[in-house]
């Protein structure tokens, strides 16, 4: 299983010299890929944007959305957005999408909540003909987003939780990839956040970052993994579970924290 790491593009203060930075310490580290979050409401870099600046000083990890909120844009937008990190990275990406689950957002970009799962179909069936050589996972835990996932896309993005929470999604995933008679088997990508250096810090951040789910909010922040042996623990059950690549997103940009993480995983 491959590990990649997360840039803190949604983490309220990190600079543009900071996650230019973050990323070529990634790109000299163990990681596989350097992936971002996506949300508008929310003080944050966009994630095209930042992964644009994270091409520019890498050479060697893959860039990744993990994942971005597909309908907020407009197809053409977003396969425009894709197409250019691709370009930037010398074909070093893999476009993440999902409905997303916060309506602020959707309010915000003058975007219809109701039909966002038909518009992200669409996006796809159009990235499909436009972009065929991007790599497309997709996320989401209803039936119509691994019926989606199954029809469109190389993979399947889950949106974290413990090893036993991937288990279970990879099942349906794989159930579907099956149904529609795919070869194969898609690939499966995990995630879940860390803190090494201040775990407080880092709770905090969930807390207020997934505020819009109101207590669950706490059970998120619980599950940061803030020790050497919590986050070896983590990926040793992602891998038995037969994940294929896991992002460990950031929860305070401190850049130590890429070389903590770096030493953790060596």
């Amino acid at each position: 299983m491959k590990v990649g790491i997360g840039l803190p593009n949604t983490t309220p203060d990190a600079t543009g010299r900071l996650l230019a930075e973050w990323a070529r310490r990634a790109d000299d580290g163990p990681f596989s890929t350097v992936a971002v979050l996506d949300r508008l409401v929310y003080d944050s870099v966009e994630p095209f944007a930042a992964l644009a600046a994270a091409a520019a000083v890498t050479e060697r990890v893959r860039l990744a959305t993990n994942i971005a909120i597909g309908p907020l844009r407009s197809a053409a937008m977003l396969a425009k957005q894709a197409d250019s990190v691709a370009r930037l990275s010398d074909g070093r990406f893999t476009l993440g999408l999902g409905v997303g689950a916060r309506r602020d957002d959707y309010t915000a970009a003058e975007a219809d909540h109701h039909t966002r799962g038909e518009r992200l179909s669409a996006q796809l069936a159009h990235l499909r003909t436009e972009n065929t050589d991007i790599e497309l996972l997709v996320g989401g835990s209803s039936g119509a987003a691994f019926a989606r996932m199954a029809r469109y896309a190389d993979g399947f993005a889950h949106g974290g939780g413990p090893p036993r929470a991937f288990a279970s999604a990879a099942t349906r995933a794989r159930a579907a990839w099956h149904d529609l008679g795919r070869p194969g088997r898609p690939k499966l990508w995990g995630q879940g956040y860390f803190a090494l250096g201040d775990p407080d810090r880092g709770s905090a951040y969930l807390r207020d970052y997934y505020a819009f789910t109101g207590p669950f909010a706490e059970t998120i922040a619980a599950a940061n993994l803030t020790s050497a042996r919590a986050i070896k623990d983590f990926v040793r059950g992602y891998a038995a579970e037969g994940c294929d690549e896991l992002i460990l997103f950031p929860t305070v940009a401190d850049l130590d924290e890429v070389d903590r993480l770096a030493e953790v995983l060596a």
